[in-house]
C-alpha cells in the first residue's frame, strides 16, 4: 500500500478526536500520547495492515504531526490575543 496525499486528513481526524476526548475528561497532559497511540492504531488498521514497520512510521508520522498542528495554531492564536 502506497501513502496517499488524501490520508493527510487523518491528522485533523486525530485532532478532532483528541478534543473530544478532553471534553470527556481526558486530562490534557496526557493528549500527545494518546495522539500517538490514535496515529498508531490507524497505522496498523488503515494506512499499513501486515505491514508493522510502515504502520508504525505512517501513524508516529500522523500522531506527532497532529499534535504540532494543534500546538502550533494554540501557540499562534494565543500569542495575537495579548498584542
Amino acid at each position: 500500500m502506497e501513502y496517499e496525499a488524501y490520508d493527510v486528513v487523518l491528522i485533523p481526524f486525530v485532532m478532532g478526536l483528541i478534543q473530544v476526548l478532553k471534553k470527556l475528561g481526558m486530562p490534557k497532559k496526557l493528549s500527545p500520547i494518546v495522539a500517538l497511540v490514535i496515529g498508531n492504531v490507524m497505522g496498523f488498521v488503515y494506512l499499513a495492515p501486515g505491514e508493522p514497520e510502515k504502520a508504525i512510521i505512517w501513524g508516529t508520522s500522523i500522531g506527532l504531526a497532529s499534535i504540532g498542528v494543534y500546538s502550533g495554531t494554540k501557540n499562534t492564536v494565543e500569542m495575537n490575543k495579548y498584542k
